[in-house]
């Protein structure tokens, strides 16, 4: 499973500019998705931006006070070198479409064609690729919008909803509160497939009522059958229980709230977890050489080209263990010296 967060579409942008032309008047984004990388592009090279009806209709978003300069003060008709942008290809039907509209409403213009992400660096319907990202791929701005949720398992405290506060976790009428009134953080647009938390079995009325009340389909729910929040801790099986459930589903992928629960459940499955805190999927078998790899390449460009130490050493440490796994880590820190 391939994933991309809206800092990878930012690396593979600010890492393409050059393929780009250099005499752009106007970037237009393909709605909706589209106007993501537009946007991007825009305060990146201080241009104006608009969406496919703008560029028909002849108008541009507005830039705000601080964003002005020549690029940006052209009239409409000036701006004649366009280059339309949408967050990814695959098939090409969505860019077709927008080709054949403006082939019959424009005249007049150089359009230039670009997706950040396609299966290849090349595709017959783009003039650019700015990176290659094969299929199976899913990306942050769309994941709960996606299909493939039926094949997933997925964690709902940090995921489906804000997590509880200390004082809301106190295991009786306060903890029944939060999850009656819990506040929606990801709303899946498309059904769900096994829900795997680490809340209490005898919390499953208030969970279903939750879900219902937010209209949240789902194949199962899978809780935690411990009957109070102190046998849960001393347990600490919150890893392990939602890794189990998910070795025994058909799902492909787990999308987890929590770094640690990430590595254990990919680990301990065999199979992928995607970590909604770091925006990073975790594989199995972190610790051979070919995954080691495989991360390396992922690693992303912002950390490759800094060249200062990381301000976010945590963030390092976090990379570092989903590439080793926890015993390598462990091993490098002894080696260092390092507690």
């Amino acid at each position: 499973m391939n994933y991309r967060s809206l800092a990878d579409m930012y690396d593979a942008i600010t890492m393409g500019l050059g393929r780009l032309p250099d005499n752009i008047d106007l970037i237009v984004g393909v709605p909706r998705s589209g106007l993501i990388p537009a946007n991007f592009l825009g305060l990146l090279l201080n241009l104006p931006i608009t969406d496919v009806e703008g560029l028909i209709e002849g108008r541009v978003m507005a830039s705000g006070r601080t964003r002005r300069g020549a690029a940006v003060n052209k009239t409409f008709a000036e701006m004649k070198n366009v280059l339309v942008i949408d967050d990814s290809v695959f098939h090409g039907n969505s860019i077709r479409a927008v080709k054949e509209r403006l082939d019959v409403e424009l005249e007049g213009y150089n359009l230039t064609y670009c997706a950040v992400f396609g299966p290849k660096m090349t595709h017959p319907d783009i003039d650019i690729v700015l990176d290659a990202v094969p299929q199976p791929r899913i990306f942050q701005w769309n994941l709960f919008h996606h299909g493939l949720l039926k094949e997933c398992c997925i964690d709902i405290d940090g995921v489906l909803c804000l997590d509880p506060t200390a004082q809301q976790n106190d295991d009786g009428d306060r903890y029944r509160e939060f999850i009656l009134n819990a506040i929606p953080l990801n709303r899946p647009t498309k059904p769900l497939g096994h829900l795997v938390t680490s809340r209490l079995e005898k919390y499953r009325p208030e969970t279903e009522a939750w879900l219902e009340k937010w209209g949240i389909q789902y194949d199962s729910l899978n809780m935690l059958d411990l009957p109070n929040k102190e046998a849960r801790q001393k347990a600490k099986a919150h890893g392990s229980f939602k890794a189990e459930v998910y070795r025994n589903k058909n799902s492909i992928m787990f999308i987890e709230s929590e770094h640690d629960q990430a590595v254990e459940i990919a680990r301990l499955s065999g199979k992928p977890a995607l970590c909604i805190e770091t925006q990073q999927m975790h594989m199995p078998a972190s610790g051979d050489l070919r995954t080691i790899q495989q991360s390396m390449k992922g690693l992303p460009r912002r950390i490759v080209l800094q060249k200062t130490p990381l301000s976010n050493k945590q963030s390092m440490k976090n990379f570092v263990r989903s590439i080793v796994g926890d015993r390598g880590y462990a091993l490098m820190k002894k080696a260092s010296g390092r507690s």
